[in-house]
């Protein structure tokens, strides 16, 4: 061999460990998603939530790493579920529900945190102001303020409704809890009906809940929002239809599943926003440049089937005031 060919040689082997290493793929940045809720009740919010990382260019498993850890209703769970996120090398957190977000707050914000949640995250003590909130940012579905304008249209709906229901979680927190009852009363003392409130916090206790409200006498119920509620939406409906308890509820996923009607923003679009606001910090953007967004538009979605096995006529401004009706 001469000596040109045998320092050619010498060259390319060189070379070769360069560019193997040019061509590894970089490392993907890495999602920390903590849910209080269950994955398969919480899919259609799940998949709108990688809808809007796809919308900053970002796919799950070829661009971007999620790991996703859920509570399934027990907010117990969330300190160690947030603290095993954090232990490993997150570019950002995405908190979905009150609980999880303030757990995620409570272990100290080493990422930029970005949640969804329906009580007031000043209010709350989540964020110092809505517009420069710091680092933690995201979606206030502003969804408990509306429990008075849920229970005027029940009893639109259901005229007859003299003693309303109202189901709570006490898990969720007691201040929670409080202010959206005093809305409700409130609300229930202008429209002239009366109120008994039942807290459930298990499955044994909304099964037990359903039977001490019918005990009493209620003969249409609420809902309090809240994600515990959410995950056992299965549960709600088919107590609702065993007990021929006309209800409303915060999302339309619950008329959507066979309850009876619903009031609230749209919690999939809410999903796909936090998605966005994701992949706009993972595109260099800073958690306190991204105000608090409050969704403008609230959807009313009635449940036709279920208003007629109830065997309930669904008044005309209803009807009119309806945004889907679900046949």
């Amino acid at each position: 061999m001469q000596r040109r060919d045998f320092l050619g040689v010498l060259g390319g082997v060189a070379a070769w460990p360069l560019v193997a290493r040019a061509q590894q793929p970089a490392a993907q940045p890495l999602i920390g998603f903590v849910s209080t809720r269950s994955p398969d009740e919480a899919a259609i919010h799940t998949n709108a939530f990688r809808r809007g990382l796809e919308e900053m260019g970002y796919i799950e498993g070829r661009s971007v790493a999620v790991e996703y850890r859920w509570a399934k209703g027990d907010y117990s769970r969330l300190p160690p579920l947030v603290a095993d996120l954090l232990s490993r090398p997150l570019s950002v957190m995405v908190a979905t529900g009150d609980p999880a977000a303030h757990a995620a707050k409570a272990a100290g914000l080493a990422v930029p945190l970005v949640f969804v949640v329906g009580q007031d995250p000043v209010r709350s003590g989540l964020v110092a102001s809505m517009n420069r909130p710091g680092m933690a940012t995201g979606v206030n579905f502003f969804t408990g303020d509306l429990g008075g304008k849920r229970l005027e249209l029940l009893c639109e709906m259901v005229p007859s409704a003299h003693l309303v229901g109202l189901l709570v979680n006490p898990s969720f927190g007691i201040e929670a809890v409080d202010q959206y009852r005093q809305a409700v009363a409130t609300a229930a003392q202008t429209l002239g009906r009366e109120l008994v409130v039942q807290g459930a916090a298990t499955d044994a206790e909304i099964e037990a809940g359903f039977a001490a409200l019918v005990k009493a006498g209620a003969t249409a119920l609420l809902v309090q929002n809240d994600p515990f509620f959410d995950s056992r939406r299965s549960q709600i409906v088919a107590l609702s239809s065993r007990h021929r308890l006309p209800g409303i509820f915060h999302i339309r996923e619950f008329p959507a599943d066979g309850g009876l009607m619903s009031y609230g923003a749209s919690l999939a679009d809410t999903y796909r926003q936090v998605g966005v606001y994701a992949g706009k910090i993972l595109r260099g953007a800073k958690s306190d440049d991204l105000p608090v967004l409050r969704p403008t538009k609230f959807e009313l979605v009635i449940n036709m089937r279920t208003a007629k096995t109830l065997d309930l006529a669904v008044p005309q401004p209803i009807l009119i005031a309806a945004d889907e009706l679900i046949e």
